[in-house]
């Protein structure tokens, strides 16, 4: 049993590498490079900057997502969803819910803007590093941008495997990486052990104070560091919160010695361009194109990890009802939140190539980064500090004011890369969040336009229909969410259009959140014929209804589901109509023999 446990203890933090850590682990390949093209590296402002970076690690990683965020979650699910389904539980109706849900709103957009900018910019930054090979100095952008895409077009074709398979694969990559990421700092550090003075804060707060504003605007890159960061929250449905903040530790090291060495590398060599590959190969000069390759599949990685915190962000969008029901395929047995959604993949897919087309090179592509994650965490950090002031743990509010007021000084030092293409993320974000403000709205005015009837008020009018004796021979069955509101579509079925058989049951189908089992409740009586099936099965079962019915003793002749024809001069619910004539409704999911099935369209007025 121990052997066990310890090889689940080591194939969860592998897991957790190859999964999570795959963006934060790919920024020391652009970070410190950035950086350095801005301020002239002196020794004391690369003491200042490497200390920087390791305490933005420290509080915007450490502190806020696997301290604090991560303690928060609901059925192992984390991110900025999950905060708002929380607050929400603690907070009157009201302008403070209302604002909430619009920041929760606003930060899943921004992730998933940065889900769009994130593989390009990983992506072609390695790429680049061909240039660096003796003989390929003269690579033209284009070929290196064509070399990029085809990197992407194939990670995204591999999606719908599932990122448990994906996972099993890429940990033991990315442990290779870490390795050569602590391996080539230390030997750096050796070579000018002084650097590791840069882990006292006093060298980042003296870089502050001596460089004024232009050390503040040095902040919007050293931000760059800890892009990433949040995908420990949102990935946590995937794995599980111990095996990723067992990795973070292992990571968080990796990081530290390797920016250490960075640091040590400028101050030896002061002219060097490119701080990472430049680093790797005065070490070792042999192992540079091994390493380039193991660079570029890290990237692909850190691209993976986006992609699927993406996917887990729509699917609680959909569970949670602020987006439309899309195709979602389950990738895995034993966790629910492994799914692969194709409609998103290939936007996201058809997005990062016009990103990497419009950007060209990664270092335009830093001008864009940065803003949409700063946005992310002060909004984790807001939301957060509102629930530990409304629970038990009061203590850890201090501490969430503190990370929450860090995350604001890198954003407004964030803003200033607005005109620089800054404003892509803003774009990218905006799709979504229409999609989320039209859906919700959407759905809540045609909730009220359709006017669902309660069922005694029904009861009163079915009894006496049902009292004529004039009932169609054989059963029907009516689909409805639950069997004590009655939709529209079924009071229009059977009260004004007399379509009434000898045995009417309702049935509704409730997905629990086990991934196995299968419970059915018949309710029989309800009044003269009848009867209501409730149908609660697991989220990996795939349903035979007609079976379950017929071992219920239900022989079906025909069934009924409502669909909403909307009608409509105003242009948001235009919007709205469309989406919903685009996306599958739940009669598609479930598979049901159509020549059965009977839609009834209820004309509403919106």
């Amino acid at each position: 049993m121990k052997q066990h446990e310890a090889e689940s203890y080591w194939g969860g933090i592998v897991k957790a590498l190859g999964l999570v850590f795959g963006d934060i682990g790919t920024s020391p390949i652009y970070t410190l490079t950035v950086i350095i093209t801005l301020t002239k590296p002196s020794q004391e402002s690369i003491y200042g900057i490497v200390s920087l970076i390791v305490w933005t690690l420290v509080i915007l990683v450490m502190v806020e997502y696997a301290w604090l965020a991560m303690s928060l979650g609901r059925k192992g699910e984390g991110g900025t969803i999950v905060l708002r389904e929380i607050l929400v539980r603690m907070i009157k109706p009201g302008r403070t819910l209302a604002f909430v849900t619009f920041l929760s709103y606003v930060g899943i957009c921004l992730l998933i803007g940065d889900g769009v900018i994130t593989p390009a910019i990983s992506i072609l930054s390695a790429v680049e590093g061909i240039e660096l090979i003796p003989g390929l100095e003269h690579t033209s952008q284009n070929v290196l941008i064509l070399i990029a895409a085809i990197i992407a077009v194939g990670l995204f074709i591999f999606q719908n495997k599932g990122t448990d398979k994906v996972a099993r694969a890429f940990g033991p990559l990315m442990v290779l990486w870490f390795v050569s990421l602590t391996l080539s700092g230390a030997f750096s550090i050796i070579d000018h052990p002084v650097v590791l003075k840069s882990l006292s804060p006093w060298y980042a707060a003296r870089f502050l104070y001596d460089n004024g504003l232009a050390g503040f605007f040095v902040l919007s890159e050293v931000i760059l560091c800890a892009t990433g960061g949040e995908a420990l929250y949102a990935d946590m449905g995937h794995l599980g919160r111990k095996p990723i903040v067992r990795a973070w530790y292992f990571v968080f090291a990796a990081l530290v010695i390797n920016y250490l060495g960075q640091g040590a590398y400028i101050i030896t060599h002061p002219e060097a361009k490119n701080v990472l590959f430049g680093m790797v190969r005065n070490e070792a000069a042999i192992l540079y194109i091994p390493f380039l390759i193991l660079t570029i599949s890290a990237t692909v990685i850190a691209s993976q990890a986006l992609i699927s915190g993406v996917f887990s962000i729509i699917y609680q969008g959909i569970t949670t009802r602020i987006l439309p029901l899309l195709k979602v395929d389950y990738t895995s047995t034993h966790l629910k939140s492994q799914i692969y959604i194709s409609s998103i993949n290939w936007m996201l897919l058809a997005a990062v190539i016009l990103i990497m087309l419009v950007f060209r090179k990664s270092e335009n592509l830093a001008a864009a980064y940065g803003l949409a994650v700063t946005g992310t965490m002060t909004i984790t950090g807001i939301m957060m500090t509102m629930i530990y002031s409304r629970t038990t743990k009061k203590w850890k509010v201090p501490i969430a004011l503190l990370v929450t007021f860090a995350d604001l000084v890198f954003l407004i030092a964030n803003l200033n890369k607005f005109p620089h293409g800054g404003y892509w993320s803003i774009i990218l974000a905006a799709i979504p969040f229409i999609t989320i403000i039209v859906w919700t709205k959407g759905q809540r005015a045609l909730y009220r336009a359709l006017k669902p009837l309660d069922f005694d008020t029904f009861e009163l009018a079915y009894e006496q229909i049902y009292a004529k004796g004039k009932n169609i021979p054989g059963t029907g069955l009516f689909f409805v969410k639950e069997w004590s509101v009655i939709p529209p579509y079924l009071v229009h079925c059977i009260i004004r259009s007399n379509i009434i058989y000898e045995r009417n049951v309702l049935i509704s189908i409730i997905r629990t959140d086990e991934p196995y089992g299968l419970e059915t409740d018949l309710k029989t009586d309800l009044a003269s014929g009848l009867d209501a099936i409730e149908i609660q099965v697991g989220y990996m079962e795939i349903l035979d209804i007609e079976s379950i019915l017929k071992s219920n003793g239900i022989m079906e002749k025909v069934i009924f589901y409502g669909i909403e024809d909307i009608e409509t001069n105003n242009v948001a619910w235009k919007l709205f109509s469309t989406i919903k004539r685009q996306t599958p409704n739940f009669v598609q999911f479930n598979k049901l023999p159509a020549a059965k099935l009977q839609g009834v369209v209820t004309r509403v007025e919106m």
